[in-house]
């Protein structure tokens, strides 16, 4: 345990430099704490869901044995539950279509009949939580994923059974709309694509379309869905073509009046998504972001406090974004401990948040409006020297999840109680 004393002189001093600077440092935690960071199931149990799949398959993978994979909603539960009391601020959990408990209609259902009571124990451990939900239709890992093609195949009975799927899911998702009071964001990544180079390139994503058009014609109360759509650079098998690359998706979000997801990972590696917001919010209403730290190609690693996560949050404060971004997480990494990966990455992307509402961007930019770049530079160069790690520290320890590494021991030892037993 952190001394609380040395928290809280640090706090103090903290706020006087920053009071100089202009900033209001419990004005900054306030708005921190109230943006919603949505937390993805998948990384408590590799990605495989509980629906009938045994093995992760579909364009992507995850990579690891480390003992304690959750193998029951009931486990996953318990593992997320104890994630949340180490992770401050307002929390959504996102779950993917996959993750239906069929009970004794295992066999007897398929995911083109899904309802709302295939996921009552999500919503009820959601309201015991006071969290939000968000949620996913799964194209892969199914017997229907032909070819790797869903809603661009051109057989009829396969891509009518995806489309049913797809608008199941957006009936759910209005349902945990309704029922938590807040907004269900329910995002939609096709994995169709061809691991070598096909001949038609065309056809596939007119099917695709279609079927997306199909999905979306009913109309859902806004205040309880957001509809998304998904681009990815590639897929593992489907190296040569994806179906739903980002010209794809984003055309598609910009002429539908969708939300456009940008996926940190599903981009050619020399590019970063914190440079593309204030472009695409000139056209699209509003854009999803999976937060996610790709290693060479979109491998999916626990994110870090890096520079490219730090530039996301700063993108959507400086620029008052807030209200047309939601942000998720989105990597499953299989090589640590699944609670920590949570922990590590919720933990990150709320602190790279409050650092972007403590940043003092106001001068700066005066200096940029008169046209004095050397200022300018000379400015976001100081900024980055002022105490934000004292504040912090005292905005975890104010919302009881723990300072520093003080949470990492009572991790450990619910992994020795728990994850020996698995």
């Amino acid at each position: 345990m952190k001394n609380l004393q040395y928290i809280e002189d640090g706090y103090k001093y903290a706020c006087s430099v920053f009071k100089e600077m202009g900033v209001d440092v419990e004005l900054a935690m306030e708005k921190c704490d109230k943006l919603p960071i949505s937390m993805h199931c998948w990384q408590g149990d590799d990605g495989v869901g509980f629906d009938g799949a045994d093995v992760l398959k579909g364009g992507i993978l995850t990579t690891g044995n480390y003992p304690g994979r959750a193998r029951t909603p009931e486990e996953l539960r318990q593992d997320i539950s104890k994630a949340l009391q180490y992770i401050p601020g307002e929390k959504k959990l996102n779950l993917h279509a996959c993750y239906a408990e069929l009970g004794d209609k295992k066999g007897k259902i398929d995911r083109d009949e899904y309802s709302i009571d295939q996921f009552r124990n999500w919503l009820d451990f959601a309201k015991k939580e006071k969290i939000g939900m968000d949620f996913n239709p799964t194209f892969y890992g199914h017997s229907k994923y032909e070819d790797a093609l869903t809603l661009s195949n051109s057989d009829e009975e396969c891509r009518k059974f995806w489309i049913e799927h797809g608008k199941r899911c957006r009936e759910i998702g209005a349902e945990f709309g309704k029922e938590l009071g807040k907004p269900c964001v329910i995002n939609f990544w096709m994995p169709d694509g061809y691991k070598d180079i096909p001949a038609d390139t065309f056809s596939p994503r007119k099917r695709m379309i279609e079927s997306l058009d199909e999905i979306f014609a009913t109309e859902y109360d806004k205040k309880y869905l957001c509809d998304a759509v998904e681009s990815k650079l590639f897929g593992i098998g489907l190296e040569s073509y994806t179906v739903a690359s980002h010209e794809f998706s984003y055309g598609y979000a910009m002429t539908r009046n969708k939300t456009y997801c940008f996926d940190a990972g599903h981009f050619h590696p020399t590019e970063t998504i914190s440079a593309k917001f204030s472009a695409a919010l000139n056209f699209c209403s509003s854009l999803l972001l999976h937060v996610s730290r790709g290693v060479r190609w979109d491998s999916d690693h626990v994110i870090t406090f890096d520079d490219e996560l730090i530039n996301i949050m700063n993108e959507i404060v400086t620029n008052g974004f807030e209200d047309r971004m939601y942000i998720a997480l989105d990597y499953f990494d299989a090589s640590i401990n699944r609670i920590m990966a949570w922990v590590i990455g919720m933990r990150n992307a709320r602190k790279a948040l409050l650092y972007a509402y403590l940043k003092p961007t106001a001068p700066i930019k005066a200096a940029e409006c008169t046209g004095d770049y050397s200022t300018r530079l000379a400015l976001m160069e100081e900024v980055k020297n002022l105490p934000y790690a004292a504040i912090w520290n005292y905005y975890c320890m104010k919302k009881g999840v723990g300072v520093c590494e003080d949470w990492l021991e009572e991790v450990k030892e619910y992994e020795k109680q728990t994850f020996s037993n698995r």
